[in-house]
């Protein structure tokens, strides 16, 4: 294995996952009420390794021979995110919650996945950022675009569980409901911020 093109598909992969997202935002929810975050935060992982795989084999030149594609997802991915950002508002104002070993407001493993799956593949910017940027870019180091792709999927891997796992460190700050209600607000906030940005030419 080429060590340096290892790390550069691991830094460029790290990057790209990097900025709080809706993908994002709903695994640190999850980490914060321990709720199926192993299950959430694998999904989220093997997503990604199939789209960087995807994009490394050559599925980038796909999106870019047809970008209608792109448009489809782009605005299909707005209404799932302002659906959400309005349920995340709605929890905020009409919901006290509070982070608790025994709450019993346990979300059905089915529907965390279900949520999980839509964050992930409606977002068009998952299939720029994995399928058509880490795509191309692991043209650069052939013939060891292996090493690339195994690089950049094992950073997808290393941060969503880091991501949901660490999550539970902040446990006691979302023991109060005013925690959550601004939680709720922020999630609702970056929702229809992305929305936005989705759909501005």
């Amino acid at each position: 294995m080429d060590v340096s093109v290892f790390l550069a598909g691991f830094s460029l992969s790290l990057s790209l996952i990097l900025p709080i997202g809706s993908q994002n935002a709903f695994i640190l929810k999850q980490g914060f009420k321990r709720q199926h975050v192993f299950a959430v935060c694998c999904v989220c992982a093997i997503s990604d390794a199939i789209l960087i795989s995807s994009g490394v084999a050559g599925f980038g030149s796909v999106v870019n021979r047809y970008p209608t594609v792109e448009v489809v997802a782009r605005y299909g991915g707005a209404v799932f995110l302002v659906t959400y950002a309005f349920l995340s508002f709605r929890s905020a104002f009409t919901v006290d919650h509070a982070l608790k070993a025994q709450d019993n407001t346990t979300v059905p493993l089915w529907k965390s996945i279900t949520m999980c799956l839509a964050f992930t593949w409606l977002n068009p910017h998952v299939y720029l950022d994995t399928l058509v940027l880490l795509g191309s870019v692991s043209t650069q180091y052939h013939p060891n675009q292996l090493d690339f792709g195994i690089g950049a999927v094992l950073a997808s891997f290393a941060f969503f569980f880091s991501l949901g796992f660490g999550a539970k460190l902040l446990a006691p700050v979302f023991a109060k409901p005013v925690a959550w209600k601004i939680l709720e607000c922020a999630v609702g906030v970056v929702m229809l911020v992305i929305a936005t940005a989705l759909i501005m030419p």
